[in-house]
């Protein structure tokens, strides 16, 4: 085959790359088609392969390309799912409007507990914050135990009332 044929071949070729690549998709079911066949065809044309049926020759490249990939992704573990992508992508972080939502809630809270009695407000900051016990706050302050229920109630039902009041 001489150079003209072979320039003749090849725009040939180039005119059915759409179909080409389509075929690719369909036989590797790969996203990388069009990768795949392009690699398939440098690799041919640097090597000056000559054959009857360069569309079929470069099509069986362009699948041993993705065969071989497939198997490295699987050996190396990089072969990811649509949902870990996903996953991976999801912004998590919450909206503006609930962001600011949330802010404007947790100021009605801190001027609620700032209504409260100096000492119902230590008690109740002494639970909910520092996350101490009922009996330890009774030992630390000197009073009963039932004194701190008391107060953690009293806490509670207030700023209950002033968030539904809201």
């Amino acid at each position: 085959m001489g150079a003209s044929d072979a320039s003749i071949q090849g725009g040939m070729l180039l005119s059915g790359w759409g179909r080409l690549r389509d075929q690719i998709a369909r036989m590797t079911r790969r996203d990388d088609a069009e990768d795949l066949l392009h690699d398939a065809w440098i690799g041919l044309a640097e090597r000056q392969v000559v054959a009857d049926n360069p569309g079929a020759l470069l099509a069986r490249a362009a699948a041993n390309r993705a065969h071989d990939a497939y198997r490295r992704e699987r050996r190396a573990g990089t072969a990811v799912s649509i949902e870990l992508a996903a996953e991976t992508l999801a912004d998590r972080n919450p909206l503006q409007d609930e962001a600011l939502i949330a802010r404007h809630r947790l100021e009605r809270v801190r001027i609620g507990v700032e209504q409260l009695s100096p000492r119902t407000r230590q008690i109740f900051l002494m639970h909910r914050l520092g996350g101490r016990k009922y009996r330890e706050i009774a030992d630390e302050l000197g009073i009963s135990q039932s004194a701190v229920e008391k107060h953690i109630a009293r806490a509670m039902v207030y700023l209950t009332d002033w968030m539904e009041s809201w």
